[in-house]
């Protein structure tokens, strides 16, 4: 197989990095810096499962999906991916593809579960 093609890298992202609080009350209210604002890449949701469980007593519903995009070094796994107004949290990968041409991770988008009321 070849390199990506732009057909097949039709989604923009944006990557983010997370940058701590260093205040000694700050643990846990880091935020979040842009690592590159216009990544072209491939985001293809997986099909249905049982992406639903029980965190702490709140319904957590995920949202699994496959992203590709070209070669790059500097993706970490506490690193996120956004689209528009979903924000993806790499959970596997880098998986290195297409003769080292593409990687691929597999991410979870988060959200709450049941009815939303």
């Amino acid at each position: 197989m070849s390199q990506l093609t732009a057909g097949e890298l039709s989604d923009t992202i944006r990557i983010e990095r997370p940058v701590a609080d260093k205040a000694f009350d700050g643990a846990g209210s880091g935020r979040w810096e842009l690592v590159d604002d216009e990544v072209w890449a491939s985001v293809v949701d997986m099909l249905p499962s049982r992406g639903e469980r029980l965190a702490e007593g709140i319904n957590i519903a995920t949202r699994p999906a496959r992203v590709r995009m070209r070669i790059r070094d500097d993706i970490t796994s506490n690193m996120r991916f956004v689209m528009g107004d979903r924000i993806m949290q790499i959970i596997a990968g880098p998986a290195i593809i297409r003769q080292r041409s593409s990687v691929e991770f597999m991410v979870e988008e988060y959200s709450a579960g049941g009815d939303g009321s």
